[in-house]
């Protein structure tokens, strides 16, 4: 009877599989925030280009944000009328018809990580 020894170094397992879902949620995040531009209210491209995706590693949370003063209005705002294409609700709903895209993202990067 042969015998096989494993060694396992589950540190280094959890290290890298920590970095794949940090790299994952930052693909993700920058993917959202891609549709989300393409439905921003957009007059003069301010609050386009005031969109950021960014992920704090130490809790593994992702956010988009739009830093203008009236990105709250305008996202809330129902009543407003925007150019076609354009709407409020811009980060809400790509957040939601991207969730599954989202969620597949974060998964190839943490088995890619998990292949070493």
């Amino acid at each position: 009877m042969s015998r096989a020894r494993l060694t396992w170094n589950g540190a280094a397992a959890m290290r890298g599989t920590r970095e794949g879902a940090a790299r994952g949620l930052r693909l993700a995040a920058e993917h959202v925030l891609e549709r989300a531009r393409a439905r921003v209210p957009i007059e003069e491209g301010t609050l386009e280009r005031s969109g950021v995706a960014s992920v704090d590693e130490s809790t593994l949370t992702a956010a988009v944000s739009f830093d203008q003063p009236y990105a709250v209005r305008q996202h809330e705002d129902m009543s407003l009328r925007h150019d076609d294409g354009r709407t409020a609700k811009y980060l809400e709903l790509p957040m939601s018809e991207e969730a599954g895209t989202v969620a597949e993202i974060i998964a190839a990067q943490v088995r890619r990580s998990m292949r070493g």
